[in-house]
């Protein structure tokens, strides 16, 4: 398991909506992260599966790029 910067972070990644197949889906899932790159992106809920891609953390601000060293 990967752990993220702070347990905002964890506890939001790790959410599951009991309502929606896809955290693109669901409303409440707000950050994606794709281990394979080693990146974290805010959801675009438009229907889609897309994501802007973040550099830092929304709740503690550590620079995310130095997580994945």
């Amino acid at each position: 398991m990967t752990q993220h910067c702070c347990e905002s972070m964890q506890r939001q990644l790790e959410s599951v909506c009991e309502e929606h197949s896809s955290r693109h889906e669901c409303p409440d899932a707000l950050i994606d992260y794709f281990p394979r790159l080693k990146e974290y992106g805010l959801i675009v809920h438009d229907g889609g599966s897309s994501s802007i891609a973040i550099s830092f953390c929304p709740w503690c601000g550590t620079k995310l790029s130095e997580l994945q060293k």
